[in-house]
């Protein structure tokens, strides 16, 4: 139950932030800036996705956490991948 309702987040989450970057990106970038904008957010999503699936699969926050942070080296904002969420 709770590996769906993480993994339905995370694709709502996902889908937001492609539609900030096409509204935000086509003003402001090149359109291979946009292309590179996408598949940041594509791989800072499927780092997500798996992070939420090493949670539901039992393995501990501070494994799935090392995990998400190698996955997101050089993607994304600081020690969550560009985001951060209340416990």
């Amino acid at each position: 139950m709770i590996h769906k309702f993480v993994k339905n987040r995370l694709v709502a989450l996902a889908a937001i932030a492609l539609a900030a970057t096409f509204s935000i990106a086509h003003a402001q970038h090149s359109d291979k800036e946009t292309q590179a904008d996408i598949q940041r957010h594509q791989a800072m999503a499927a780092a997500h996705e798996a992070a939420a699936k090493c949670l539901a699969s039992g393995k501990k926050e501070d494994i799935c956490m090392k995990e998400l942070q190698a996955s997101c080296k050089g993607l994304a904002v600081g020690k969550y991948c560009g985001m951060k969420h209340a416990h």
